[in-house]
């Protein structure tokens, strides 16, 4: 039986872990979807300016319309006119794409426009930029003239996500029922001489170059922005110093306006803090990252779980299989692994959430070792208790045990040292007999005590009739009772049938009719009666003894407690014998109630689970 209470402490031990597991795993998803995706994002930030991307050039530069080249327009005629001057030159310097950020939608100045389309007409790989209006209906294109130019048009659209900071930038958008790809991939295509994108629900194909974006998804992929800014050169700079053109030599170009004071579309990236930055620097960095070959790959919402729960299982388990500074050090380095894994995942060039693997991490270990610390604790108190009551019961029965040893003792002296005659010895030899059999009984009932409070006294499951069971009890009870001349007188007791332990049963009965007969003044009367109650019966004895206040009857079944009663009795008992009915009683899934009161005597009714009522008696 110890070892099946040890297997019942495991199993609640094991039970316990497993619930901590479930209520750290579940709510750390819940938790982390619904409030995790900023912190995601400020800790994908933070990793990013704090591990920017490296390698080497990916062949791309800026031209780029700034401030001075813009005072210089209010000199020249127009935006146009300029675009047209230093296109000219880019144009003598043999670049392998060029890609426009700037709408050319409306009509402009005539000998401008004419200008500038006679700049396409020598540009290689020409790319012009278009964006959807009318909430998303159509495209917003280039004129005719200057779309008929161009190799192709690339929507210029991004996705500020969270704070508004720009990290995604869609590679596809459809405007009606027409779709068209980013600025910047079909720059990178055109560069390397790819006719057509190869596409699949989860990636492009670009030549050699495979893309992971997802369909549903826009296509879209984070931008590894470079610590670096992309090279550039300005209108200005390129009017002023013409030999500058020979950096754009077999080089993808990006044309747009960066000036602050003109550039409609600005953009904050992880690496700009709160500085915003104009969208051909944006467009440029998407070319760069596709360029670079090395794409951030969110990790799936399988791989999620799957590492939260294996950071919550070990958070669990250092606590489930060690304890004291073991147990906190195994836990530390749980929580070390969850704070540096995402670091080291992006890194690889994986995005992992943050939030999703500390919040796992931190459930856990903190409530597993919280569930250590209070199971430690109330194993502690039980402990505790136990020993404070084998103390109390050993001091008990030591002092119980020291009469009936006496008497066995001075008795057995009494026979060795003196020449007793027969009948005198007879007396001392029964009074041995008689005071080694309480011992016997003492010693018997303490440790029926204990093993029913330990578990470890096995119950018999038999079906006995009550009748035959409180018949069995009366018979042994009767000779007790004539000595002091009480009578039983028993009422009405149902027919009825209990499931249970028999031997045990008829202990619990005995003992409220012998306690019923030893705290009753002679030549009095025990009822006994047993009445049907529902599913239940109640069998009650009822004495005429002196009775009990009502704070010893909050005290009754206490072991070792002994009442006023037993004291004014003269009555010897280890106070012992009420506990165990109880017990019994609470075995068999009954209870027992008290009724008594100083003078009027006591009423002990046992209310019992019956399997069956069949008539009274």
């Amino acid at each position: 039986m110890g070892r099946i209470a040890g297997g019942a402490m495991k199993r609640s031990w094991a039970i316990g872990y497993v619930s901590v597991l479930a209520a750290s795993f579940l709510p750390a998803m819940v938790v982390a979807v619904w409030l995790g995706a900023g912190i995601d994002e400020d800790a994908y930030d933070w990793m990013f300016r704090h591990h920017p991307p490296t390698g080497s050039a990916t062949g791309s530069i800026l031209l780029a319309v700034d401030e001075q080249s813009l005072m210089d327009t209010n000199r020249a005629p127009g935006l146009r006119g300029l675009l047209a001057e230093g296109l000219e030159r880019l144009a003598a310097a043999g670049p392998k794409a060029v890609a426009i950020d700037v709408i050319l939608a409306d009509q402009g100045d005539p000998a401008q426009d004419a200008a500038l389309e006679a700049a396409f007409r020598e540009l290689p790989n020409l790319v012009l930029a278009c964006d959807m209006i009318d909430d998303g209906r159509r495209w917003e294109d280039a004129l005719p003239r200057f779309r008929r130019l161009a190799a192709a048009s690339g929507h210029v659209h991004v996705d500020p996500t969270t704070g508004g900071v720009t990290r995604l930038a869609p590679l596809e958008k459809v405007a009606g029922q027409d779709r068209r790809w980013a600025l910047a991939l079909e720059a990178y295509r055109l560069s390397r001489g790819v006719k057509e994108i190869l596409e699949s629900p989860n990636d492009l194909q670009v030549g050699a170059l495979t893309i992971p974006a997802r369909w549903d998804e826009s296509r879209a992929i984070r931008i590894r922005y470079r610590a670096q800014p992309t090279e550039r050169v300005t209108f200005w700079e390129l009017k002023s110093h013409p030999e500058l053109a020979e950096r754009f030599r077999n080089r993808v170009v990006f044309v747009g306006v960066t000036a602050q004071s003109a550039a409609p579309d600005r953009h904050i990236t992880p690496l700009s803090d709160a500085r915003k930055i104009a969208g051909v620097e944006i467009h440029a960095s998407i070319f760069d990252t596709l360029a670079g070959g090395r794409m951030l790959v969110s990790a799936s919402h399988l791989q999620v779980a799957g590492w939260c729960f294996l950071l919550a299982l070990a958070g669990v388990a250092a606590f489930a299989f060690r304890s004291g500074w073991q147990a906190y050090a195994l836990a530390g380095l749980v929580l070390v692994a969850a704070h540096l894994g995402p670091y080291w995942l992006f890194a690889h060039d994986v995005i992992f959430p943050y939030f999703a693997a500390v919040s796992a991490a931190w459930l856990s270990t903190v409530g597993a070792g919280a569930f250590q610390f209070l199971t430690v604790r109330r194993q502690l108190r039980r402990s505790e208790a136990q020993t404070a009551r084998y103390q109390q019961a050993v001091h008990f029965v030591t002092h119980e045990m020291r009469t009936p040893l006496t008497a066995i003792q001075g008795s057995s002296e009494l026979m060795t040292r003196y020449n007793l005659g027969e009948e005198k010895r007879k007396q001392i030899a029964d009074l041995i007999n008689s005071e080694s059999k309480r011992l016997a009984r003492m010693i018997e009932t303490f440790l029926n005590v204990e093993r029913l409070s330990a578990g470890e006294l096995e119950l018999k499951q038999e079906t006995f009739p009550v009748r035959q069971v409180l018949e069995a009890c009366l018979g042994r009870a009767r000779p007790l009772a004539e000595r002091k001349q009480i009578r039983f007188e028993v009422g009405e007791v149902a027919d009825a049938l209990l499931t249970g332990d028999r031997e045990l049963m008829e202990y619990a009965i005995y003992n409220l009719l012998t306690n019923a007969v030893k705290y009753s003044p002679a030549q009095t009367v025990v009822t006994v009666e047993g009445r049907p109650d529902g599913q239940h019966l109640r069998l009650a004895v009822r004495d005429q003894g002196i009775g009990m206040e009502q704070h010893e009857l909050r005290k009754i079944f206490q072991k070792f407690y002994r009442t006023g009663r037993a004291v004014e009795s003269g009555e010897a008992g280890t106070g012992i014998g009420l506990s165990i009915v109880e017990q019994i009683v609470l075995h068999h899934g009954g209870r027992i109630e008290v009724t008594s009161a100083p003078g009027n005597g006591s009423c002990f009714t046992l209310v019992l689970p019956v399997k069956d009522n069949r008539g009274h008696i």
